[in-house]
């Protein structure tokens, strides 16, 4: 065991304990610090060094004094902490114990205004700072996870030898680790990693809403379906997952899928998508209506109620159950091109208003590996920046425009008869109401407009005069000549 450890990790919880197994396994020396309440600090650092980790290359450290001396120069410390308060506090701690040109790594899930801010603190003091995004879940953290780094450009040469590493590696050889950008572009890259997620799981969920609750398919014959999809354009981790999922039986045999209560949880990265796009004007309608999805997911109590006392539609299909199965297959790949159109649209919004010079192509061969959004599906968003990496939004490109194309009737189908027939599909549907708004060269914003002229004075731009010239109408006869001033939030 080497004398001085390469890097520090805090923080020994799901993630933190399988990256360090999956830096050790590398050929690294990772030194061990766990931050919890008083007294237990040792006990959960000594269980993981005599347990799991026992016979490696791992230092156990009983105080972050100890964790830094460590380390060997310049020192990289990884936190891997609940995101918030916890990582501004560690921060304090640690920069007083530091030295010029160390490093300091938030790997949790962090709000990339919080990154920011961060980083722009570190480097005040003298050090570094990385936030990154790490997706995959425990079998990533160990085996290769996606890492989304960005932060302190001068930082990367020293981190990088061990997040290449440790990062996923798909079959042509390609790492899922490439340095993102400056300050919070790592985490917001990541964040929309998470956002695209959501969506894409808010949609194999409808698919699988449709299947049970429309054409009554029971958890076998699904887990067929969705094995037959992975063999297909709709290859990805998502869909193999759904499909072991379906198959999976109870101790007395019955699906255990059918016993899981119907309410979903969140932590907030899909909220701070949306939240994200409001602010920069992106329409993220499929992945807000995702998120909206766990919300009324999570009023399980009120649905129960409501379920007896509002009427729906027959849900008794007698149409052509294959033809059917064929349509959702195209409706979701059209949706899931939606879904990324608006994630990369968003990315592309946000690198002219932070100033990222963000290479869209190279992120979106990030997440063909180690990550949850996996699929062959990203090769295609690779090819289309590489054809033009001006590209404005994916639908414009030639390979989706086409496929949309080919789906568009089936995606018609499956969104108009779930609807006819009371199936809940948020997605879908807004998935399809983006395509018609944005193939649409006018769409009713013109009365819109009128409309605020009328009561507010907002003024208008007409079709005949040169953009950015405004005006106002006195539509009342009352209202007299002063207007408001035009701005956009």
């Amino acid at each position: 065991m080497k004398e001085k450890a390469d890097i520090g990790m805090i923080g020994l919880a799901v993630m933190g304990e399988n990256l360090s197994l999956n830096m050790e396994d590398k050929g690294f020396t990772v030194a061990l610090y766990n931050r919890t309440v008083p007294g237990v600090e040792e006990a959960v650092v000594s269980r993981f060094v005599h347990g799991r980790g026992q016979g490696k290359n791992f230092i156990g450290t009983e105080s972050l004094e100890d964790l830094v001396h460590s380390l060997a120069a310049p020192r990289r410390i990884m936190m891997m902490v609940k995101a918030g308060e916890a990582v501004d506090s560690l921060i304090e701690q640690l920069i007083p114990l530091l030295d010029e040109g160390d490093i300091l790594i938030d790997g949790g899930n962090s709000n990339f205004n919080d990154t920011i801010r961060r980083t722009k603190y570190v480097e005040s003091k003298g050090m570094r700072f990385i936030g990154t995004g790490v997706s995959g879940g425990e079998e990533g953290a160990l085996l290769g996870p996606s890492i989304m780094p960005g932060g302190s450009p001068e930082a990367w040469p020293h981190v990088k030898p061990i997040f290449q590493a440790i990062a996923a590696r798909v079959d042509d050889g390609s790492v899922c680790c490439d340095w993102v950008g400056r300050d919070g572009a790592g985490h917001f890259v990541k964040m929309v990693h998470n956002g695209i997620e959501y969506g894409d799981m808010q949609l194999i969920c409808e698919a699988y809403q449709v299947m049970k609750g429309l054409l009554g398919m029971s958890a076998e014959e699904m887990h067929e379906v969705f094995k037959g999809w992975n063999d297909r354009d709709l290859d990805s981790y998502l869909i193999k997952i759904t499909g072991d999922i379906l198959a999976y039986r109870d101790e007395d045999g019955e699906p255990l899928v059918d016993r899981i209560l119907d309410t979903a949880g969140q932590k907030g990265t899909g909220k701070w998508a949306s939240v994200a796009a409001l602010d920069l004007g992106i329409p993220l309608t499929l992945i807000s209506e995702a998120v909206y999805a766990r919300c009324l997911s999570a009023v399980k109590q009120d649905r129960v109620e409501a379920s007896k006392v509002l009427s729906s539609p027959s849900r008794k299909f007698s149409g052509d159950r294959n033809a059917l199965l064929q349509d959702l297959e195209q409706a979701l790949y059209a949706s899931k091109i939606v879904s990324y159109t608006q994630g990369f649209t968003l990315l592309r919004e946000a690198a002219k208003e932070y100033q990222w010079d963000l290479d869209y192509g190279a992120i979106a061969m990030l997440w063909r590996g180690g990550c949850i959004i996996r699929s062959v599906f990203l090769s295609k968003i690779k090819d289309a920046f590489s054809r033009n990496p001006e590209l404005s939004n994916l639908m414009l490109d030639p390979f989706f425009k086409e496929r949309i194309e080919r789906s568009q009737s089936s995606w018609r189908r499956v969104v108009s008869t779930a609807i006819l027939h009371g199936v809940w599909v948020p997605a879908l549907s807004t998935a399809l109401c983006y395509y018609d708004g944005f193939r649409n060269d006018r769409l009713p914003a013109n009365l819109l407009q009128a409309q605020r002229d009328y009561f507010g004075a907002h003024q208008y731009e007409r079709i005949d005069a040169p953009r950015g010239r405004f005006f106002h109408t006195n539509w009342t006869g009352r209202g007299g000549k002063t207007a408001s001033s035009s701005y956009n939030v």
